[in-house]
């Protein structure tokens, strides 16, 4: 079996279907272990944005996982083959294990250059054709441990027709036998993982046909494919995520691939997924913005991230600050509401840390002011600082997450995280029970 040494334990289900758990048998030994659900540390060709490993490291409780995206590291194969021990070592990267996706969450990947042979990944040098012997040769050289199979996700979009959804299905299933196939032949790839991927657009039936089939194969987890954020109407997804989470193994990690956004987490989480892509930190970075959600449901303000009340007016604040801080943004460049405009005037003389009660390094030695000041002269230190505190704060959000599963305080989380400006942004309702079916 690919990666027969992963393993997830769950330790409790609540509201039937939100999971918590260890996933084991992860890094070179086999020894290491992940607390889900959680997410995976973004990098570009393994690096976290604007950040060097010793800053990186001055986060704590990083997640032990690593992600990087083929798409970055595509056009390095030549470099990679020639060095010979793979992408950990190149880059530098210490006590992680390494995820390969196929593309880049964060990036905008353009649609039409799939065939029934090769899929596209677009690196700096632009367009790359990928068969299947490609993308192996490239998992070879890259050495991760564990790596998603090669898919046509092409279907997300909505004007996709139930042929061309039907054919991404297909096209999937066969990539995923082809890889199977060189993978247990090949000795690099001996003690390496492979999540097969579950595709189908936004056609129930095409979801249940891709999550049923990829199931009987010998993977060793699932990625969820095609539910990005403003892909498909919210509810729909909820309901077609519910549906293949019902046909994958309890035993095997579910990732989630392309949302972020805290409020979108939950609902997923509750719909019975493990596993997000950490990219929503480094956007929120781009955008000259400060996460400042609350999530508290510790007595340790620290530990989560900072007061209720502080918490509270940083969300009010956020709110007013941008008029497209809003909860149902389709374009993923937008500003949300769980974030804060450094760069609108209102903080040249704010002279408190971003978040109070943050432990990060950047609110406990900079002020707003300071953050302001570097973003609106272009100081590459605005980068830096941010992407800190966005880490640290995503990353203790995830934390409050498990917390609340192993304490009964999911709705109360949820309360924390959609209140104040978000739950006023366009009236969405957060109480899955009260969502409408859709066929």
């Amino acid at each position: 079996m690919a990666g027969s040494r992963m393993q997830l334990e769950l330790s409790r289900v609540v509201h039937g279907t939100a999971r918590l758990g260890v996933l084991k048998g992860l890094g070179s030994t086999g020894q290491h272990s992940l607390d889900v659900p959680c997410c995976l540390l973004y990098t570009h060709f393994g690096t976290v944005p604007h950040l060097t490993q010793d800053t990186l490291h001055t986060i704590s409780s990083l997640p032990f996982v690593t992600q990087v995206a083929l798409s970055h590291v595509a056009e390095h194969q030549d470099v990679l083959e020639e060095f010979k021990d793979g992408l950990k070592k190149f880059a530098g990267l210490r006590d992680t294990a390494l995820f390969c996706s196929l593309h880049d969450p964060a990036a905008p990947c353009p649609t039409g250059y799939t065939t029934n042979k090769t899929v596209s990944v677009w690196g700096s040098g632009g367009r790359i054709d990928m068969s299947v012997a490609k993308f192996m040769a490239l998992q070879k050289v890259v050495q991760p441990d564990w790596y998603q199979s090669m898919a046509d996700g092409e279907t997300w979009q909505i004007n996709a027709s139930r042929k061309r959804v039907r054919k991404s299905v297909d096209r999937t299933l066969a990539h995923l036998d082809e890889c199977l196939l060189l993978h247990q032949k090949s000795q690099e790839l001996d003690r390496v993982s492979m999540f097969g991927v579950v595709e189908g657009g936004d056609i129930l039936e095409e979801r249940v046909r891709s999550a049923r089939e990829t199931a009987k194969r010998p993977v060793a987890g699932f990625c969820l494919d095609g539910f990005q954020s403003g892909a498909m109407d919210p509810t729909l997804r909820i309901q077609l995520i519910s549906a293949v989470t019902k046909e994958l193994p309890e035993d095997k990690p579910r990732l989630l691939q392309g949302v972020g956004r805290p409020d979108e987490v939950l609902e997923c989480v509750e719909a019975g997924v493990d596993l997000f892509e950490g990219f929503f930190p480094f956007q929120a970075t781009e955008r000259g913005c400060a996460l400042c959600f609350s999530f508290n449901v510790s007595p340790d303000p620290e530990r989560a991230g900072g007061t209720q009340t502080d918490l509270d007016e940083e969300q009010h604040t956020a709110g007013e600050t941008q008029p497209n801080g809003d909860l149902n943004c389709d374009d993923q460049t937008q500003m949300t509401c769980f974030e804060m405009n450094l760069r609108d005037k209102r903080y040249q003389d704010d002279f408190r840390p971003l978040v109070e009660g943050c432990g990060c390094y950047c609110c406990k030695n900079h002020q707003r002011a300071y953050v302001h000041h570097l973003l609106v002269t272009n100081e590459l230190l605005a980068g830096v600082l941010l992407m800190i505190h966005n880490t640290s704060h995503y990353q203790s959000f995830f934390h409050s997450l498990r917390e609340a599963l192993a304490g009964d305080k999911l709705d109360l989380l949820k309360k924390r995280v959609l209140g104040g400006s978000c739950q006023l942004a366009d009236g969405i309702n957060v109480d899955n029970s009260k969502r409408n079916d859709r066929d």
